[in-house]
Protein backbone atom coordinates (compact mmCIF):
# COMPACT_ATOMS: atom_id res chain seq x y z
CA UNK A 1 0.00 0.00 0.00
CA UNK A 2 0.97 3.39 -0.04
CA UNK A 3 2.02 5.84 2.80
CA UNK A 4 0.35 9.12 2.33
CA UNK A 5 1.34 10.13 5.77
CA UNK A 6 4.69 11.02 6.96
CA UNK A 7 5.73 12.72 10.10
CA UNK A 8 7.47 16.12 10.51
CA UNK A 9 9.93 16.30 13.37
CA UNK A 10 11.79 19.81 14.10
CA UNK A 11 14.83 19.90 15.71
CA UNK A 12 15.45 22.72 18.79
CA UNK A 13 18.65 24.17 19.38
CA UNK A 14 19.84 21.39 21.44
CA UNK A 15 20.12 19.31 18.88
CA UNK A 16 23.06 17.08 19.76
CA UNK A 17 21.40 16.27 23.39
CA UNK A 18 20.00 13.30 21.98
CA UNK A 19 16.86 14.03 22.88
CA UNK A 20 14.32 12.31 20.39
CA UNK A 21 10.40 12.48 20.90
CA UNK A 22 8.37 10.17 19.42
CA UNK A 23 4.60 8.88 19.85
CA UNK A 24 3.20 12.17 19.88
CA UNK A 25 5.73 13.36 22.68
CA UNK A 26 4.10 10.94 25.37
CA UNK A 27 8.18 9.24 25.84
CA UNK A 28 11.75 10.52 24.97
CA UNK A 29 14.35 7.96 24.95
CA UNK A 30 16.45 8.30 27.70
CA UNK A 31 19.85 11.06 27.66
CA UNK A 32 23.02 8.97 28.04
CA UNK A 33 23.86 11.72 31.33
CA UNK A 34 20.14 12.27 32.34
CA UNK A 35 20.91 15.63 32.72
CA UNK A 36 19.51 17.46 29.94
CA UNK A 37 16.43 19.01 30.12
CA UNK A 38 13.66 17.44 28.02
CA UNK A 39 12.19 19.59 25.51
CA UNK A 40 8.17 20.64 24.93
CA UNK A 41 6.16 17.81 22.97
CA UNK A 42 6.61 17.86 19.27
CA UNK A 43 3.50 17.65 17.63
CA UNK A 44 3.48 15.60 14.30
CA UNK A 45 2.02 16.82 11.16
CA UNK A 46 1.36 15.66 7.57
CA UNK A 47 4.09 16.35 4.85
CA UNK A 48 3.02 17.24 1.60
CA UNK A 49 4.07 16.02 -1.18
CA UNK A 50 4.72 12.80 -3.10
CA UNK A 51 3.31 9.87 -1.73
CA UNK A 52 5.88 6.74 -1.08
CA UNK A 53 5.32 3.17 -0.21
CA UNK A 54 7.06 1.65 3.13
CA UNK A 55 7.18 -1.69 1.49
CA UNK A 56 8.78 -1.52 -1.44
CA UNK A 57 12.61 -1.76 -1.67
CA UNK A 58 14.50 1.01 -2.31
CA UNK A 59 16.34 1.89 -5.18
CA UNK A 60 19.83 2.23 -5.58
CA UNK A 61 19.85 5.90 -5.24
CA UNK A 62 17.68 5.19 -2.12
CA UNK A 63 19.89 2.77 0.11
CA UNK A 64 21.65 4.07 2.81
CA UNK A 65 25.37 3.19 2.29
CA UNK A 66 27.06 4.77 5.23
CA UNK A 67 28.46 7.85 3.02
CA UNK A 68 31.64 9.17 4.90
CA UNK A 69 31.41 11.99 7.71
CA UNK A 70 34.33 14.61 7.62
CA UNK A 71 35.21 16.36 10.58
CA UNK A 72 38.41 18.10 8.98
CA UNK A 73 36.51 21.25 7.36
CA UNK A 74 36.67 24.39 10.04
CA UNK A 75 32.88 24.54 11.22
CA UNK A 76 31.05 28.11 10.80
CA UNK A 77 30.24 28.11 14.59
CA UNK A 78 27.68 31.35 13.80
CA UNK A 79 26.00 29.62 10.97
CA UNK A 80 22.55 28.70 12.13
CA UNK A 81 20.74 25.25 12.50
CA UNK A 82 18.58 24.21 10.14
CA UNK A 83 15.48 22.57 10.39
CA UNK A 84 15.48 18.82 9.82
CA UNK A 85 12.21 16.93 8.60
CA UNK A 86 12.12 13.18 9.50
CA UNK A 87 10.78 10.09 7.25
CA UNK A 88 9.82 6.80 8.97
CA UNK A 89 13.04 5.83 8.30
CA UNK A 90 14.68 8.50 10.10
CA UNK A 91 13.05 7.31 12.71
CA UNK A 92 13.51 4.27 12.94
CA UNK A 93 17.54 5.05 12.81
CA UNK A 94 16.75 7.52 15.89
CA UNK A 95 14.92 4.75 17.54
CA UNK A 96 17.84 1.96 16.43
CA UNK A 97 20.35 4.64 18.42
CA UNK A 98 18.82 3.37 21.82
CA UNK A 99 17.09 -0.14 21.26
CA UNK A 100 20.86 -1.69 20.08
CA UNK A 101 21.77 -2.37 23.34
CA UNK A 102 18.58 -3.91 24.62
CA UNK A 103 18.03 -7.29 25.15
CA UNK A 104 16.03 -8.67 22.52
CA UNK A 105 12.12 -9.29 24.16
CA UNK A 106 12.82 -5.67 25.39
CA UNK A 107 13.96 -4.38 21.69
CA UNK A 108 10.93 -5.93 20.07
CA UNK A 109 8.65 -4.48 22.52
CA UNK A 110 10.75 -1.05 22.35
CA UNK A 111 9.81 -1.16 18.45
CA UNK A 112 6.41 -2.39 18.64
CA UNK A 113 4.92 0.36 21.13
CA UNK A 114 6.65 3.17 19.50
CA UNK A 115 6.48 2.46 15.81
CA UNK A 116 2.76 0.78 15.91
CA UNK A 117 0.79 4.43 15.46
CA UNK A 118 2.28 4.84 12.25
CA UNK A 119 1.16 1.94 11.17
CA UNK A 120 -2.83 0.46 10.29
CA UNK A 121 -2.03 -3.41 11.64
CA UNK A 122 0.76 -4.43 13.82
CA UNK A 123 1.72 -7.05 10.78
CA UNK A 124 2.72 -4.07 8.56
CA UNK A 125 4.96 -2.67 11.40
CA UNK A 126 6.67 -6.04 11.78
CA UNK A 127 7.57 -6.06 7.61
CA UNK A 128 9.26 -2.43 7.96
CA UNK A 129 11.02 -3.06 11.19
CA UNK A 130 12.03 -6.27 10.10
CA UNK A 131 13.04 -4.47 6.18
CA UNK A 132 15.11 -1.54 8.12
CA UNK A 133 17.24 -4.77 10.34
CA UNK A 134 18.10 -5.88 7.36
CA UNK A 135 19.17 -2.71 5.97
CA UNK A 136 21.66 -1.90 9.18
CA UNK A 137 23.21 -5.08 8.65
CA UNK A 138 23.98 -4.80 5.22
CA UNK A 139 25.33 -1.17 5.87
CA UNK A 140 27.25 -3.06 9.01
CA UNK A 141 28.93 -4.83 6.67
CA UNK A 142 29.62 -2.05 4.06
CA UNK A 143 31.30 -0.06 7.04
CA UNK A 144 33.74 -2.66 8.01
CA UNK A 145 34.45 -3.27 4.39
CA UNK A 146 35.23 0.50 4.03
CA UNK A 147 36.94 0.80 7.11
CA UNK A 148 39.51 -2.00 6.77
CA UNK A 149 40.20 -1.06 2.89
CA UNK A 150 41.20 2.60 4.16
CA UNK A 151 43.17 1.41 7.06
CA UNK A 152 45.10 -0.69 4.63
CA UNK A 153 45.90 2.47 1.91
CA UNK A 154 46.91 4.75 5.08
CA UNK A 155 49.90 4.44 7.11
CA UNK A 156 48.42 4.78 10.52
CA UNK A 157 51.01 5.27 13.18
CA UNK A 158 49.29 5.90 16.46
CA UNK A 159 46.08 5.21 18.37
CA UNK A 160 44.92 7.80 20.21
CA UNK A 161 42.41 8.67 22.79
CA UNK A 162 40.67 11.78 24.02
CA UNK A 163 38.88 12.33 27.19
CA UNK A 164 37.78 15.50 28.32
CA UNK A 165 38.08 17.52 32.26
CA UNK A 166 35.12 19.08 33.96
CA UNK A 167 37.36 22.04 33.97
CA UNK A 168 38.01 23.16 30.70
CA UNK A 169 34.96 21.54 28.94
CA UNK A 170 31.43 20.40 28.84
CA UNK A 171 30.58 17.42 26.42
CA UNK A 172 29.29 19.72 23.86
CA UNK A 173 32.14 22.23 23.53
CA UNK A 174 34.78 19.35 23.98
CA UNK A 175 33.40 17.71 21.10
CA UNK A 176 33.33 20.90 18.81
CA UNK A 177 36.53 22.37 19.70
CA UNK A 178 38.41 18.87 19.39
CA UNK A 179 37.01 18.82 15.82
CA UNK A 180 38.52 22.20 15.11
CA UNK A 181 41.58 21.06 16.24
CA UNK A 182 42.00 18.01 14.08
CA UNK A 183 40.62 20.02 11.38
CA UNK A 184 43.51 22.52 11.59
CA UNK A 185 45.99 19.96 12.32
CA UNK A 186 44.67 17.95 9.06
CA UNK A 187 44.83 21.60 7.11
CA UNK A 188 48.19 22.57 8.75
CA UNK A 189 50.31 19.67 9.64
CA UNK A 190 49.14 17.02 7.44
CA UNK A 191 47.22 14.81 9.61
CA UNK A 192 44.87 11.97 8.64
CA UNK A 193 42.53 10.02 10.72
CA UNK A 194 39.76 7.65 11.53
CA UNK A 195 37.78 6.81 14.50
CA UNK A 196 34.70 7.08 16.87
CA UNK A 197 33.10 8.95 19.42
CA UNK A 198 32.37 6.83 22.41
CA UNK A 199 30.96 6.79 25.40
CA UNK A 200 32.14 4.87 28.60
CA UNK A 201 29.93 2.22 29.92
CA UNK A 202 29.88 3.00 33.66
CA UNK A 203 29.43 6.82 33.55
CA UNK A 204 28.52 7.47 29.73
CA UNK A 205 31.23 9.76 29.34
CA UNK A 206 31.91 11.04 25.84
CA UNK A 207 35.12 10.43 24.62
CA UNK A 208 37.51 9.59 21.16
CA UNK A 209 39.22 6.78 20.15
CA UNK A 210 41.17 7.11 16.26
CA UNK A 211 43.73 5.92 14.10
CA UNK A 212 45.92 8.80 13.43
CA UNK A 213 48.70 9.36 10.55
CA UNK A 214 51.21 11.90 11.95
CA UNK A 215 53.71 12.50 9.14
CA UNK A 216 57.55 12.82 10.91
CA UNK A 217 58.08 16.21 12.54
CA UNK A 218 54.41 17.24 12.68
CA UNK A 219 53.35 16.02 16.22
CA UNK A 220 52.07 18.97 18.06
CA UNK A 221 53.54 19.31 21.30
CA UNK A 222 55.41 16.71 23.29
CA UNK A 223 54.35 13.08 24.17
CA UNK A 224 55.85 12.08 27.53
CA UNK A 225 55.67 9.13 29.55
CA UNK A 226 53.31 9.13 32.43
CA UNK A 227 52.48 6.82 35.67
CA UNK A 228 48.91 6.56 37.05
CA UNK A 229 46.79 4.68 39.41
CA UNK A 230 43.70 3.09 36.81
CA UNK A 231 40.81 2.77 38.64
CA UNK A 232 39.00 0.42 35.99
CA UNK A 233 42.10 -2.50 36.42
CA UNK A 234 42.89 -1.50 39.68
CA UNK A 235 46.65 -1.27 39.21
CA UNK A 236 49.25 1.44 38.23
CA UNK A 237 49.57 1.41 34.31
CA UNK A 238 52.27 3.11 32.46
CA UNK A 239 50.57 5.47 29.54
CA UNK A 240 51.85 7.89 26.29
CA UNK A 241 50.26 11.31 26.84
CA UNK A 242 50.59 14.80 24.37
CA UNK A 243 51.20 17.88 26.62
CA UNK A 244 49.21 19.54 23.59
CA UNK A 245 45.78 18.04 24.02
CA UNK A 246 46.18 17.37 27.47
CA UNK A 247 46.40 21.09 28.30
CA UNK A 248 43.56 21.57 25.73
CA UNK A 249 40.67 19.30 26.77
CA UNK A 250 42.08 16.99 29.71
CA UNK A 251 43.56 13.34 29.13
CA UNK A 252 44.98 11.90 26.13
CA UNK A 253 46.98 8.53 25.14
CA UNK A 254 48.92 8.01 22.22
CA UNK A 255 50.12 4.54 21.74
CA UNK A 256 52.40 4.15 19.19
CA UNK A 257 51.17 1.37 16.14
CA UNK A 258 54.75 -0.76 15.25
CA UNK A 259 53.52 -3.44 13.49
CA UNK A 260 50.12 -4.89 11.14
CA UNK A 261 49.25 -6.73 14.45
CA UNK A 262 48.68 -3.41 16.19
CA UNK A 263 47.11 -2.06 13.80
CA UNK A 264 45.01 -5.05 13.73
CA UNK A 265 44.16 -4.94 17.02
CA UNK A 266 42.70 -1.54 16.96
CA UNK A 267 40.59 -1.67 14.01
CA UNK A 268 38.90 -4.73 15.85
CA UNK A 269 37.97 -2.44 18.83
CA UNK A 270 36.58 -0.01 16.44
CA UNK A 271 34.57 -2.52 14.44
CA UNK A 272 33.04 -4.18 17.80
CA UNK A 273 32.38 -0.57 18.67
CA UNK A 274 30.58 -0.33 14.93
CA UNK A 275 28.67 -3.60 15.92
CA UNK A 276 28.02 -2.09 19.19
CA UNK A 277 26.46 1.20 18.65
CA UNK A 278 25.77 1.24 14.54
CA UNK A 279 27.53 4.57 14.40
CA UNK A 280 29.43 5.37 11.78
CA UNK A 281 33.45 6.36 11.55
CA UNK A 282 34.76 9.78 11.10
CA UNK A 283 37.04 10.45 8.52
CA UNK A 284 39.55 13.07 7.37
CA UNK A 285 39.76 13.67 3.50
CA UNK A 286 41.79 11.93 1.90
CA UNK A 287 41.98 8.30 3.08
CA UNK A 288 40.84 6.17 -0.38
CA UNK A 289 39.44 3.07 -0.43
CA UNK A 290 41.52 2.10 -3.45
CA UNK A 291 44.52 2.60 -5.70
CA UNK A 292 44.13 2.56 -9.60
CA UNK A 293 46.40 0.44 -11.69
CA UNK A 294 46.64 -1.61 -14.97
CA UNK A 295 47.49 -5.42 -14.65
CA UNK A 296 49.41 -7.75 -16.93
CA UNK A 297 47.43 -11.22 -18.14
CA UNK A 298 50.47 -12.81 -16.41
CA UNK A 299 49.58 -11.22 -12.99
CA UNK A 300 46.48 -12.73 -12.81
CA UNK A 301 46.08 -16.03 -11.09
CA UNK A 302 42.38 -16.79 -11.58
CA UNK A 303 39.17 -14.95 -11.80
CA UNK A 304 36.49 -15.38 -8.81
CA UNK A 305 33.10 -13.93 -7.57
CA UNK A 306 30.11 -13.40 -9.64
CA UNK A 307 30.57 -13.98 -13.19
CA UNK A 308 34.00 -13.95 -12.90
CA UNK A 309 34.36 -9.87 -12.22
CA UNK A 310 36.68 -10.08 -9.62
CA UNK A 311 40.75 -11.15 -10.39
CA UNK A 312 42.82 -12.88 -7.88
CA UNK A 313 46.28 -11.79 -8.57
CA UNK A 314 49.72 -12.95 -7.34
CA UNK A 315 51.34 -11.45 -4.03
CA UNK A 316 53.79 -9.73 -6.14
CA UNK A 317 51.78 -8.30 -9.11
CA UNK A 318 53.69 -5.25 -11.43
CA UNK A 319 51.25 -1.92 -11.51
CA UNK A 320 51.32 0.22 -14.22
CA UNK A 321 49.89 3.30 -14.85
CA UNK A 322 48.63 4.87 -18.34
CA UNK A 323 50.98 1.86 -19.64
CA UNK A 324 53.89 2.83 -18.02
CA UNK A 325 55.45 0.60 -15.58
CA UNK A 326 55.42 2.00 -11.77
CA UNK A 327 57.14 -0.96 -9.82
CA UNK A 328 56.14 -4.29 -8.25
CA UNK A 329 53.20 -3.01 -5.81
CA UNK A 330 54.54 -1.89 -2.36
CA UNK A 331 53.41 0.85 0.10
CA UNK A 332 56.01 3.35 -2.34
CA UNK A 333 54.81 2.01 -5.47
CA UNK A 334 51.14 2.71 -4.31
CA UNK A 335 51.88 5.98 -3.26
CA UNK A 336 52.59 6.83 -7.08
CA UNK A 337 49.52 5.69 -8.17
CA UNK A 338 45.94 7.82 -8.37
CA UNK A 339 43.59 6.30 -5.70
CA UNK A 340 39.69 6.33 -5.55
CA UNK A 341 36.67 6.21 -3.37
Amino acid sequence: MLWDYEPEYVIDDNYDSGVFWYDNGKKAIPLADGKTELPQEVKFEPIQGEQQSIFDEPTEQEVEIPDETYDDELIDVAKPKKEKRLTLRDIFNELHKYAINLPKKERNEFYRDNLLPFFPDEEQMQTFIQQNLDRKKRNLIVRRVRMVRKANLADFNYFCTFTYSDKLHDEASFKKHLKYTFANLCKRKGWKYMGVWERSPEKQRLHFHGLFQIPDGQMVGEVVEVKDYSVRLKCVQISHQNTYFNERFGRSDFDKIISKRGLGQALEYLMKYLEKTGDKIVYSKGLPQYFVTDIAEDDVATRIGLDDRKLLLFDNFACYNKQQYVGTVSKDTIQKLPTSN
